[in-house]
């Protein structure tokens, strides 16, 4: 009976490391389908409504078809509403620097959203800054450095300014979630309200879908569509949720360094990419800072 608690215990840890690893890749090719679609004459804000539609459309399948509950308290609608635009806020900033900057580079500067949930709680709600935070807050700062480049080409100061936007409304986003009732609503509801509710920042920014860019009718965009829907969406959430239960938060934090490391694979091997010696130096400090952050709280219990 022992070894086969084991043997369960085992498979779910594999099971999560497997699954934590296929979030974070799959949540770093969102370039991937964005850059095609932008190419093809579709803008910023249709590629997001298309996609949070589509993996809204998805999701509530889903639900429908495994029982999950779409119960959301009357009470706390209004306030979901305002989180699903902030959520939304995070993908548009994000969708719109790829525009400025570098795939590769841009997924890395969005890589540092612990770190800005980090300050949040520190300037919001009192919570001491330890010398690891310290530190990893000045790794970051200098590999924002690195990355910089004034001449716009590889990371310019817009470019730089909207990734660093959209990590902090998704921070904000978390936090949020976190500090209020609703991080009692199951994960799967969560999100499907957070999508739903979102895409109403596109509605609006398309001025009521009168400048929705329509579809090309061909087999690459649908591809592309569904790919941005399905693939960085519902993959990676429903991925994460299973994930975070088998083997913790602070082990699929550290595999979501895999994200910048897919967006650069990308970067280079679709969109002819490059990286300077100096660049690389950066997206090396970020992912230490942030995983600083991460173990930080396990070092001080430890």
């Amino acid at each position: 009976m022992e070894n086969l608690e084991l043997q369960g215990k085992r498979g779910r840890v594999v099971r999560g490391y497997a699954l934590g690893i296929i979030a974070a890749v799959s949540y770093g090719t969102n370039p991937m389908f964005a850059i095609p679609l932008y190419g093809m004459g579709l803008s910023v804000a249709s590629v997001l409504f298309y996609r949070y539609i589509g993996a809204t459309i998805v999701l509530g399948l889903i639900m429908l078809l495994t029982g999950k509950s779409f119960r959301l308290p009357l009470r706390d609608v209004v306030f979901m509403m305002g989180e699903g635009m902030i959520f939304a806020l995070s993908s548009l900033f994000l969708f719109i620097s790829y525009r400025y900057m570098d795939v590769g580079i841009a997924t890395t500067l969005l890589f540092m959203t612990p770190v800005c949930v980090t300050l949040i709680m520190w300037l919001g709600y009192g919570e001491k800054l330890t010398r690891v935070t310290v530190a990893a807050l000045c790794l970051s700062v200098a590999g924002i450095a690195c990355l910089y480049n004034p001449s716009g080409g590889t990371a310019g100061l817009v470019g730089i300014l909207l990734v660093c936007l959209s990590s902090l409304a998704y921070a904000v986003y978390m936090v949020a979630i976190n500090k209020s009732r609703l991080r009692d609503v199951p994960g799967m509801t969560l999100t499907f309200y957070s999508l739903l509710f979102g895409s109403i920042v596109f509605v609006l920014n398309l001025d009521f879908l009168s400048e929705l860019s329509p579809l090309v009718m061909s087999a690459e965009c649908m591809v592309n569509v569904a790919g941005i829907a399905v693939v960085p969406t519902i993959i990676s959430l429903l991925a994460i949720a299973v994930s975070v239960r088998d083997v913790g938060s602070v082990v699929i934090s550290l595999l979501g360094a895999l994200e910048p490391v897919t967006g650069i694979v990308i970067g280079v091997c679709m969109f002819g990419e490059t990286l300077s010696l100096l660049n690389i130096t950066g997206v090396i400090l970020i992912v230490v800072s942030v995983t600083l952050v991460v173990v930080a709280p396990r070092l001080r219990q430890g």
